[in-house]
């Protein structure tokens, strides 16, 4: 039973979704069958390096039809095994694949302040050379563990996105608020830096989704209140009204949190109070000083009207001011029995000096 047990070599339906299949059994049968799948490559490893390499179909174990077996037969058993660690490498696209964490701290060019980012995503992850995956990674990752090589590629994925975020908000190309519109030239750059190190390990990365980079949420607050501060300061002219704004709003919110009805009337009272202190008092009304009223002059003589400081009449060439109204000062006509210009008797005229 052992003999047909091991006849088929193929990877498990449990395990199709892995990256890289190592067959748990080094000792492989003379004339066993390994079954490669239409999207596998299976290679024969010893010490390292690649002995033989099947591609899709069915293969028998076979020195003479694999001539780099030979060199790995099993004399103690007398040429019935190979001694070789067995690969199956997944060559189609494994998608949605997920990664992130925290990025850096960095310091924001407009806010000048220092904030934490993250990003999270996922990724689509092909093998571009199957040899030189196994190769690179033999003695260094365990491609027994299903998870390794996916978890290897999600971590220098985050490591191409610090340097490549770090790199255009520190240079001032980006704001920390708005590098979420900056998303599909960060894809790019950070796509075409991880296939750089992903390149001698045979790795691939197609492309990125869903991808999100925010700031951690204390300071995504922080900074949104210092875009609001810096907006109402300009809107009002200077920090001490708008901080005075502030007081009486935040004391107003805050008392009328635990006093309802009348109580949170008076609270939002107390708290425009409070910035009535800190603005400037508009100038009273009253206490304007009234302009005087210049009066036109009255011709004593022919009753026409002249400028105010007008020494003689344009009309006649009589001399002006030949009678003054002693209420209000303007010219009066010869026989006006009223002044025209306040209406007060003539007959108190003020002679004239």
């Amino acid at each position: 039973m052992a003999w047909f047990a091991r006849e088929f070599i193929s990877v498990p339906d449990d395990r199709k979704d892995q990256v890289v299949f190592k067959w748990p059994d080094r000792a492989i049968r003379h004339l066993s069958r390994v079954v490669v799948d239409a999207d596998e490559t299976a290679l024969f490893v010893r010490s390292g390096a690649v002995i033989a390499t099947l591609g899709p179909g069915r293969h028998r174990i076979d020195a003479e039809a694999l001539p780099g077996l030979g060199a790995v037969v099993d004399t103690l058993t007398g040429g019935n095994y190979y001694r070789a660690e067995l690969y199956f490498v997944a060559s189609r696209e494994f998608t949605g694949i997920p990664f992130g964490g925290r990025l850096t701290d960095i310091t924001d060019p407009v806010s000048h302040q220092v904030v934490s980012l993250r990003a999270y995503g996922e990724f689509a992850l092909t093998v571009r050379d199957a040899a030189r995956l196994i190769v690179s990674l033999v003695g260094t990752a365990d491609l027994a563990d299903a998870r390794r090589i996916r978890e290897w590629s999600a971590a220098l994925l985050l490591k191409s996105l610090k340097v490549a975020v770090a790199r255009g908000i520190a240079g001032g190309e980006w704001s920390v608020l708005g590098v979420s519109a900056q998303l599909p030239v960060i894809e790019t750059a950070v796509v075409a830096d991880a296939n750089r190190m992903l390149f001698d390990y045979g790795l691939r990365i197609a492309r990125l989704g869903d991808l999100d980079i925010t700031l951690v949420p204390e300071d995504s607050h922080r900074l949104k209140q210092l875009a609001k501060d810096r907006t109402y300061i300009d809107l009002v002219g200077d920090f001490q009204r708008y901080a005075a704004g502030e007081l009486a709003l935040g004391a107003g919110a805050g008392m009328a949190a635990g006093s309802p009805g009348a109580d949170a009337r008076l609270a939002t009272g107390l708290g425009f109070a409070a910035l009535q202190q800190f603005s400037p008092a508009p100038p009273p009304w009253h206490e304007t000083t009234p302009v005087p009223v210049q009066h036109d002059q009255v011709c004593g003589a022919c009753g026409a009207h002249a400028a105010p400081h007008a020494r003689f009449c344009a009309e006649c060439g009589a001399g002006l001011g030949a009678r003054v109204c002693a209420q209000c000062g303007a010219g009066v006509a010869a026989r006006a029995r009223f002044c025209a210009a306040c209406g007060h008797p003539t007959n108190e005229d003020a002679p004239t000096g």
